[in-house]
């Protein structure tokens, strides 16, 4: 659910992010050639001494022709034409730059090629234009081209009514500023190396629902810290703030006792309306093992209103507007894809960072490439 349901993205990425559905595919020939001679055996008349004797001979120098290896493969033939050189006349950004751009946000599927076919200026005075080739590696697949302009700044990309934020790394900031601020309960690892941010509404139905997939998350990444931020959407949930409200006071009693909290408040919130909420949320509170009177005035003050407001104000700042979203080391991820796309992402941006998941073998082996491709630009 998202803040005035303006925007409509599948995913900041990666619904994490500029993706496209394509395919392609291309044939190779095999060859093999085969060489040698058998070994002419030593002549009768000259015994040598046991002591002296050679080795037995191997099977390939008895029928060398059983050995013989493969001859080198023909080159693979690329699907894209070949870019005009004169179509690579804008300063900025580089053809590095842009390519790492990709990678970052397209990598994570190893099915998906991509070539820059232009980096051009516009009549715009310093917005750049570039042209991109996209297909997958799946036979029948065709080029679909993707354009995108980068601001005057170098800092931002545009794809139709989508601007994100663009650099060699593009979710580095994001990741700073959640390491920095995100200080909801959290669970998991100590260590903010692999950080799994998830920003919910406790009045959200699919908060609730994707509660699931976050006490998977936790089970298959042992070294991720994942933390619970609240963002309260008040413009279309009447409650919310209250409820976030009192979890910030059941959070000061422990993390543990949050998610004690949220889960009590998730399994009531269709109740939740302007003249039940305070008792809903009282009884969600003891069951918790709170005081529901001592949860209630703590979360009527002004002190506790201020730290909703500064969740409220993270969010912004991180630019979402959407919940649930996961953030993956900065990297945003709507939880309306396949948990196997979520477990990909999760993997490939650990990577990218150079950090440990503790995720088991097949938890971290890729999903199957039937899985629906992401569209649109990560945010």
């Amino acid at each position: 659910m998202r803040i005035g349901m303006t925007r409509n993205f599948v995913l900041y990425c990666e619904t994490a992010w500029l993706g496209i559905a394509l395919v392609l595919g291309t044939g190779t020939a095999m060859a093999q050639t085969v060489a040698g001679s058998i070994a002419k055996p030593p002549a009768a008349s000259a015994p040598v001494p046991p002591a002296a004797a050679a080795a037995p001979a191997s099977p390939a120098e008895q029928a060398p022709y059983l050995a013989a290896p493969p001859a080198p493969q023909p080159a693979e033939i690329s699907p894209f034409p070949t870019p005009n050189p004169r179509d690579f006349n804008a300063p900025t950004p580089t053809l590095d730059t842009m390519n790492s751009f990709l990678n970052q946000v397209w990598g994570y599927d190893s099915n998906r090629i991509w070539r820059v076919m232009a980096i051009q200026k516009t009549d715009a005075p310093y917005v750049t234009r570039v042209l991109v080739y996209v297909t997958s590696k799946d036979s029948g697949a065709k080029l679909q081209p993707a354009v995108f302009f980068i601001t005057p700044d170098g800092k931002h990309l545009i794809e139709g009514p989508t601007m994100v934020s663009f650099s060699a790394t593009p979710y580095a900031d994001t990741a700073a500023l959640l390491k920095a601020r995100a200080n909801g309960a959290a669970r998991g690892a100590a260590s903010k190396d692999l950080m799994i941010v998830e920003f919910a509404d406790l009045q959200c139905p699919f908060c609730k629902v994707a509660q699931s997939t976050m006490d998977q998350i936790v089970k298959d990444f042992p070294a991720a810290h994942v933390v619970f931020q609240q963002l309260p959407l008040v413009s279309i949930h009447s409650s919310a703030f209250k409820a976030a409200a009192y979890g910030v006071c059941a959070q000061k009693q422990s993390d543990e006792t949050f998610y004690k909290f949220a889960t009590g408040v998730f399994d009531t919130q269709e109740a939740l309306t302007p003249t039940t909420d305070d008792t809903i949320l009282r009884a969600a509170a003891q069951r918790a093992g709170l005081d529901g009177a001592a949860i209630a005035a703590c979360a009527n003050t002004q002190a506790t209103k201020d730290i909703v407001n500064a969740d409220i104000k993270l969010a912004q700042d991180a630019g979402i507007d959407e919940t649930p979203t996961l953030v993956v080391n900065g990297r945003p991820i709507s939880m309306g894809i396949s948990y196997d796309t979520i477990k990909q992402l999760i993997v490939f941006q650990a990577k990218l960072d150079g950090v440990a998941t503790g995720a088991s073998a097949d938890i971290i082996a890729p999903p199957p490439p039937s899985q629906p491709p992401l569209i649109n630009l990560p945010k």
